[in-house]
């Protein structure tokens, strides 16, 4: 069954794909749409890899690798917000990024330490 947190990265992760799809496609771009999709994407799949854990530390690595990629996905964000030259929606993008940061590193805190 999946909980509030597993759909909240799901739908951030398909918001990052569908926002990528607007970007330019110069060499530049690429490579930070590159690294944003892996990364974005990563962080919903660690976390569910961490929902059929086999042991605690099982499941604190595998949230400490998605607190990890959410970080990263944090910093493209805002490579692509000072890159802009308009008003966009990736600041909403690194709204939720803070947000689903600020809740794995809250649950790999508490986890980590046992």
């Amino acid at each position: 069954m999946e909980n509030d947190l597993q759909k909240r990265l799901f739908r951030f992760s398909v918001s990052v794909i569908k926002e990528v799809r607007n970007l330019p496609n110069s060499k530049e771009y690429q490579v930070i749409s590159y690294q944003l999709l892996k990364s974005a994407t990563a962080v919903g799949a660690n976390y569910e890899e961490a929902q059929g854990a086999v042991s605690k530390a099982d499941f604190s690595n595998k949230v400490g690798i998605a607190l990890k990629e959410i970080r990263e996905t944090n910093y493209w964000i805002r490579i692509l917000i000072e890159l802009s030259e308009k008003e966009n929606t990736w600041k909403e993008k690194e709204i939720e990024s803070k947000e689903l940061m600020s809740i794995l590193g809250s649950i790999y805190s508490k986890t980590s330490k046992r």
